[in-house]
């Protein structure tokens, strides 16, 4: 059986025997000794998005270690509140917290200012927040929520987001959208962070 391992752009949860091109976890363990989960969904603010592989490190996974986490691609991961961790991805999280700095016209953040603000951005209680946006607003990237689905920004088509890709393509829409990701992912995807999609988005 598929540990519940897999993020979705919405932050939640789920088994699937889809593969994920990323990793990533939140903070630390929280998985039971079982390898099932209980109510929590999160250690710390410390949301990362990994590589697969790194320095021929091998962890089993949700085994005594941090409760491991994967992604269809990177702005799934984006969308669930997950930055670029700084150890495995130094460059890209470099490049990320720099272009946060210019979104938002500060200083370059460390990753626990980033990290406070996020968590405040993804989650309203233990529930995915969602912010109301203008559609015509959104960069390529973002998420939002349409009929009980998840899709992405792409161009002036949204792609529909599924375990092992993205699927129907519709028109994007106008007006005010229920948006996924985090502002702050937003703003970072519309000053040009390049985040990476998996093949099926074309």
């Amino acid at each position: 059986m598929p540990l519940q391992n897999r993020v979705t752009p919405s932050g939640e949860l789920v088994a699937t025997t889809a593969r994920g091109l990323w990793m990533g976890n939140r903070g630390g363990k929280f998985h039971r000794d079982d390898r099932t989960l209980g109510a929590r969904r999160w250690a710390s603010r410390q949301w990362i998005c990994c590589v697969l592989a790194f320095k021929n490190r091998h962890h089993p996974v949700w085994q005594n270690r941090y409760t491991a986490l994967f992604f269809a691609d990177e702005v799934t991961a984006l969308a669930a509140g997950h930055r670029p961790c700084f150890e495995c991805r130094r460059a890209d999280a470099t490049l990320f917290a720099q272009t946060w700095a210019e979104a938002k016209g500060i200083r370059v953040p460390k990753a626990p200012d980033m990290d406070e603000v996020l968590h405040a951005e993804r989650l309203d209680g233990r529930a995915k927040r969602t912010h109301a946006m203008q559609a015509d607003d959104l960069p390529d990237g973002a998420f939002l929520a349409r009929n009980g689905a998840a899709y992405a920004v792409r161009g002036a088509r949204l792609l529909r987001w599924g375990e092992v890709g993205y699927g129907e393509k519709i028109a994007r829409p106008s007006g005010v959208v229920s948006v996924l990701t985090p502002p702050s992912m937003v703003a970072v995807l519309k000053a040009g962070y390049p985040a990476r999609w998996h093949p099926s988005a074309g």
